[in-house]
């Protein structure tokens, strides 16, 4: 009882310190919002200024300690590593541990009684105005870094202050399947599948995301992440401005904030193509390194969204003297193939003779499909990489040749045919150890000595016709199982 009393005063004192000086930092943008729900015979009353907010927060934090007892120990719960068994108390057994993480258990416990304050100022039975003040000006103080807690809580948060919904509540309802032990197949029963932006509570969460966009580089990369989580919610979308939030941090003089922007480029274009486009565009003209590789890294997601606008930013990224970028801008020209195989087919075979070894390193991936779509090889881009002579090269298009053999000896056939003025002993040397005489067939085929090998009979894999097979007799039975040596 004595280390949980310790606790419990040491804790709540850096609580009271954190919440005065959380309840100043989100009241230095004033005034604060209006409450999205108030009861009409009571109207809000508009706090004078900003001093009364902490003053009024501190007051109850002290005041309704029970609040604090059950948040306290629901974080000590959920914090602490392990408990020896249920019986133990963890505020006796893991007394110092708790007092070196003071600042763990502080920002919880802010985010939780923000959680509480907001729940009953969002409360439609009876909204409670004043904790409105304090819930508001509290997810601003603590919104104030871009990892841990404010990204995920605070955007949970900003979430329910749109919708004007308690925190916590199931915003939407999913519909209802024969997963389900309620679904009923003959049942006409309405289900919620989509959100509705309530307009003041859209006001005050504008004024939200417009504080942290006016804010330091860690709160406009929280501001990022937070647009990032709601573009999720699509019709949150056009009532919070989150495309103009994007357009605007795009051009962000730090490039941390900037290519966090990226990142939410292919919602965006889902939700709002306009602006995912001159999102794109912004970007694409910016020389920072970081800028550059967070577009190569979404290369692929702008490729099977926005198709063939896309190719212009993969030649410029090709053409990159950064590693990383043509790294993955290579590992990307495959997806050419899903708008134009001629245009796939020419990139694969002007990269064949890129100078950084990682470009031509990443086009062995695309050569199978490249094989089934242009057998022939016309552009010669097998023997081009062969040639090549790097190493990592050759032992991948040795694995494809292999498999080849096994699959279509025809097409194995005219690969080789197009490979034999060079130097095919590191394809032969692992060959003969996987099967020597169907190598020595195709050695001595190749020097026109033999005919071509037979194609491979590959085995049957047993397709069931969902019939019932028959039965065999039990003797028959056991006779198979004793052969098959489960029987002793």
């Amino acid at each position: 009882m004595k280390s949980r009393r310790n606790v419990s005063d040491k804790v709540l004192e850096a609580l009271a310190t954190g919440l005065v000086n959380a309840l100043d930092d989100g009241c230095k943008s004033w005034p604060l919002p209006q409450p999205p729900l108030f009861d009409e015979d009571f109207p809000p009353i508009i706090p004078a200024e900003s001093r009364e907010i902490s003053e009024k927060g501190l007051a109850l934090l002290h005041a309704d300690r029970g609040m604090f007892d059950r948040h306290l120990n629901i974080v000590v719960d959920m914090i602490v590593p392990h408990r020896m068994n249920l019986t133990d108390d963890p505020f006796e057994v893991h007394e110092k541990w708790l007092l070196r993480r003071l600042d763990v258990l502080t920002e919880r416990l802010l985010f939780a009684i923000a959680t509480e304050w907001l729940a009953q100022a969002l409360d439609r039975s009876c909204p409670d105005s004043d904790r409105w003040w304090l819930a508001i000006a509290l997810v601003n103080g603590l919104a104030n870094k871009s990892y841990g807690q404010p990204v995920h809580q605070g955007y949970h948060l900003v979430e329910s202050i749109a919708l004007a919904e308690r925190p916590g509540t199931w915003h939407t309802q999913p519909e209802v399947t024969n997963a389900n032990m309620d679904w009923n197949p003959h049942g006409m029963v309405p289900r919620t599948t989509s959100v509705i932006a309530h307009d003041a509570g859209s006001e005050a969460a504008i004024w939200l995301l417009s504080c942290l966009e006016q804010g330091d580089e860690e709160r406009r990369i929280l501001l990022i992440q937070w647009c990032l989580l709601l573009l999720e919610r699509k019709e949150l979308i056009h009532p919070l401005g989150i495309s103009q939030i994007l357009v605007r941090r795009a051009s962000d003089p730090s490039s941390e904030v900037s290519c966090k922007v990226a990142m939410c480029l292919a919602k965006l274009l889902e939700g709002d193509k306009e602006a995912g486009l001159e999102c794109i565009r912004i970007l694409h003209n910016r020389d920072e390194l970081l800028i550059r590789r967070a577009m190569a890294d979404v290369l692929t997601r702008l490729f099977r969204r926005i198709g063939e606008l896309t190719i212009p930013i993969l030649n410029k990224m090709l053409e990159d003297d950064d590693e990383s970028v043509l790294a993955a801008a290579s590992a990307t020209v495959g997806d050419l193939r899903f708008i134009n195989q001629e245009i796939w087919a020419d990139k694969i075979s002007e990269l064949c003779s890129h100078p950084t070894k990682i470009v031509r390193r990443n086009l062995v991936y695309t050569l199978r499909d490249y094989l089934e779509a242009f057998p022939i090889d016309e552009r010669k881009i097998i023997p081009s990489l062969w040639g090549d002579g790097d190493e990592v090269v050759i032992t991948r298009l040795r694995e494809l040749l292999m498999r080849m053999d096994e699959v279509d000896s025809d097409r194995f056939a005219i690969t080789l045919t197009s490979l034999q003025e060079l130097d095919l002993q590191p394809m032969w040397a692992p060959f003969e150890i996987k099967d020597e005489k169907r190598a020595n067939a195709w050695k001595a085929w190749i020097a026109g000595e033999g005919e071509q090998p037979a194609k491979t009979e590959l085995p049957k894999i047993h397709v069931s016709d969902m019939s019932e097979p028959e039965i065999p007799e039990l003797d028959e039975a056991l006779t198979t199982l004793d052969d098959l040596g489960f029987l002793d």
